[in-house]
């Protein structure tokens, strides 16, 4: 019975991601009209066909949706990215300077602390992380009614110079093991995009409090 029912709702995934993109106001007539047709093609065309047929309808509303909410804000969007690049770019830059300070400082103790210095540069990737969490959290703030659209946006922009500057390494140096770092560079705008997510759902659930 468990299952039935489960198997009756559209998509659990799907119908979270377009509840991030959609202005609140519209999250529930949308969210249920895409249910209803959800349902009745369930019943007319078997439940596979129904569920790609409402990742599909996702998709298309949440680029109609990141289209319309940049053409309605492209002064602020383009800002948030730059403001954003540029906080990246200092925050990133952050753990380098710190560790290089270290190390001038305590060059004399590192050889009786190996350890410690080699655990400090493990832990630069994750402090490298932290500190685009931190950004996404910022932009997305920044950005109000439009946290998903901002952080996407940003993080798109990432991925693209990612993608850029490591085909360009592989066309200057010909050694192609420069795109085997490109799925780590990816998880800087996966963690700003979570960011964003996190920032959409608290103001949601803050919203929905105050209404009930």
């Amino acid at each position: 019975m468990n299952g039935r029912s489960h198997s009756a709702e559209p998509p659990r995934l799907g119908a979270w991601i377009l509840s991030l993109f959609l202005p609140a106001e519209y999250v529930e007539s949308i969210s249920g009209d895409l249910q209803e047709e959800f349902l009745q093609l369930r019943t007319k065309s078997g439940e596979a066909f129904a569920r790609r047929w409402y990742w599909r309808q996702a998709w298309k509303t949440v680029a109609r949706l990141a289209g319309r909410g940049f053409s309605a804000a492209p002064l602020s969007t383009t800002g948030a990215i730059v403001a954003g690049l540029l906080l990246l770019r200092l925050v990133h830059s952050l753990p380098d300077r710190l560790l290089s300070a270290l190390t001038d400082r305590y060059l004399f103790y590192w050889s009786d602390h190996l350890h410690a210095y080699l655990w400090l540069l493990r832990a630069l990737p994750i402090e490298y992380l932290a500190g685009s969490a931190a950004v996404g959290f910022l932009v997305a703030v920044a950005a109000k009614e439009r946290e998903m659209i901002a952080t996407t946006a940003l993080s798109t922009v990432l991925f693209a110079m990612a993608g850029v500057a490591s085909v360009w390494v592989v066309a200057s140096t010909g050694d192609s093991s420069f795109l085997w770092n490109l799925p780590r560079q990816c998880l800087d705008p996966l963690v700003i995009v979570i960011a964003g997510a996190i920032v959409r759902n608290r103001r949601s659930q803050t919203r929905s409090s105050h209404s009930a």
